[in-house]
């Protein structure tokens, strides 16, 4: 494995990057400035909003790219690089057909917010680990300014409970079962590999320059686009088969293991 043309570093966050508390560790924050010295990109692409994930890695928030919202929508500095909206017609036959699946929480996601009913307090209070905006509607298909994606989480199995309801909706839409509780639908070309392509053409990164790790579904495409495509240890099946190496658990410092290597070539 030679890493010694690496320029770009792409991790996802949940499952990934941050462990099983959501935290990410402070022996990271201190590989990133190696990383930054030595002229190294570092990209955070997770299904979180923007402000989340900006929240979670705010000591070096000027230093990064951000691809947020499974690729929906990607900043660097203040500046934006990509933005997909989903239709409003089609986010509401989704909503439709969410209404008849029981024990299911969809949640708007737009650029900076995002909007959920108050059907469930337990919810409610597990949506404030993975937005830190959001406002309470009385009703989602009502509302109809640009949305990037609808995430729906269900508490015990988002592949069990909510994927079956929507997989019909893959053949014009983008369905990604994005965790263990979670399922994203957006625009078709709203994934994490689309807005990273992006970010690789405008820095000129090619396949085998770029450093990419993952752990579920939505992390596939992003994946498919690097030489050095890192599955954790606890990775979903889908994604320790697609990637071409792997490596240790979130709780056990995949990335960070990975980075040492990466910096000792160097």
């Amino acid at each position: 494995m030679d890493l010694s043309k690496i320029r770009m570093v792409v991790t996802d966050m949940d499952g990934t990057l941050l462990n099983s508390n959501h935290e990410v560790s402070s022996r990271f924050f201190e590989l990133f400035e190696k990383l930054k010295e030595n002229k190294i990109i570092f990209v955070a692409a997770s299904g979180r909003q923007y402000n989340s994930i900006i929240d979670k890695l705010k000591p070096i928030k000027q230093d990064i790219i951000v691809i947020a919202e499974n690729g929906g929508f990607a900043m660097k500095n203040g500046s934006e690089i990509v933005s997909t909206p989903l239709s409003n017609s089609k986010k509401n036959e989704v909503l439709k057909v969410l209404e008849d699946v029981p024990n299911v929480h969809p949640v708007l996601c737009s650029k900076d917010n995002a909007y959920v009913l108050q059907n469930s307090p337990l919810f409610l209070d597990k949506l404030k680990e993975y937005y830190t905006e959001f406002d309470i509607l009385s009703d989602l298909k009502g509302f109809e300014k640009e949305i990037l994606k609808i995430a729906v989480y269900h508490f015990e199995s988002s592949e069990k409970y909510i994927y079956p309801a929507v997989k019909h909706f893959e053949n014009d839409l983008k369905v990604k079962i994005s965790g263990q509780n979670w399922v994203d639908v957006s625009s078709p070309n709203a994934n994490k590999g689309y807005a990273l392509q992006k970010v690789m053409n405008d820095h000129d990164i090619a396949s085998d320059e770029i450093m990419v790790f993952g752990d579920y579904n939505n992390d596939l495409e992003m994946l498919a686009l690097s030489d050095y495509s890192f599955a954790m240890a606890n990775a979903h099946p889908n994604v320790k088969k697609a990637a071409k190496y792997t490596t240790k658990s979130n709780d056990d410092f995949g990335v960070e293991h990975i980075l040492e290597k990466l910096l000792n070539k160097l």
